[in-house]
């Protein structure tokens, strides 16, 4: 009876290690093997128009703080001196007005995001604030040794959801549509700042987010949680939560470029 109960045990586990195995690759419930497009394996919807909630660093977000106003951010001496020499005339000379807008600081702003699928692998953000896209690729990054840096950088997506469980039971992979959080990790990005004040990062930084759809009543919310970490400018990882409204349509989708002939000071 000893031998009986070891091997039921024994099936046990490796029925509970199959699982998990088949949950972290994504593999489709019901005993098919075939992993779910991206698109169809989507454990939420966060598609559609969506327009920024500034409930939090008004001051920041609403006006262009003066030169010098590093508060908040965690800056190491290198990065308060890149902060201080900063020159509005030079970026604009080099052609660099888009600075602010690149990956680490663009979904900070005032802005509307408007989110599609581009194709089944490929989830595409687009913000009316600079007239920015980014592109999300859960096949992977594309961005290969010897290509040029961007604004927006290259960011690989996955779908995830917390795995749960009680007691000794295989866990079953995430069903569609049923929850979760898309995390995006974004690197190879062209230096920017996190405020139009000229506070750095540099192309080695590493942007993490995550995005989560909330409702309320009949009103359906974005949460955005990021995370930027960068050796050369900063001592500690910059954490920020952003909150965006969904839209009915874009009506009110209003496109601006990132610069201006005249830039604001």
């Amino acid at each position: 009876m000893g031998r009986n109960l070891t091997i039921g045990v024994m099936a046990w586990i490796t029925l509970a290690v199959g699982a998990g195995l088949a949950f972290g690759q994504g593999q489709a419930p019901g005993g098919d093997r075939k992993p779910l497009p991206p698109k169809q394996a989507a454990l939420i919807d966060i598609t559609g128009y969506w327009v920024s909630i500034v409930d939090e660093d008004w001051r920041w977000k609403m006006f262009t703080p003066p030169k010098g106003d590093t508060f908040s951010i965690p800056l190491n001496a290198e990065g308060h001196k890149a902060t201080d020499t900063w020159d509005l005339d030079k970026d604009n000379a080099d052609g660099n007005q888009c600075r602010a807008y690149g990956a680490a600081g663009l979904m900070r702003m005032p802005t509307r995001v408007h989110i599609t699928w581009a194709d089944d692998n490929t989830m595409q953000v687009d913000t009316d604030a600079g007239t920015q896209t980014r592109l999300f690729h859960f096949d992977g990054g594309k961005w290969k040794y010897g290509d040029p840096l961007t604004w927006q950088g290259d960011s690989v997506a996955t779908w995830e959801k917390q795995r749960q469980s009680r007691g000794f039971a295989p866990r079953s992979a995430p069903t569609p549509g049923m929850g979760g959080t898309l995390h995006v990790v974004t690197t190879h990005m062209k230096p920017g700042y996190y405020r139009k004040n000229g506070i750095p990062y540099s192309e080695n930084a590493t942007l993490i987010e995550y995005y989560d759809r909330v409702e309320l009543g009949t009103q359906s919310y974005l949460i955005l949680t990021t995370v930027v970490q960068d050796p050369k400018y900063l001592n500690d990882q910059f954490i920020t939560s952003e909150q965006f409204k969904k839209e009915p349509d874009g009506a009110k989708w209003h496109p601006t470029p990132c610069y201006t002939d005249k830039p604001v000071r």
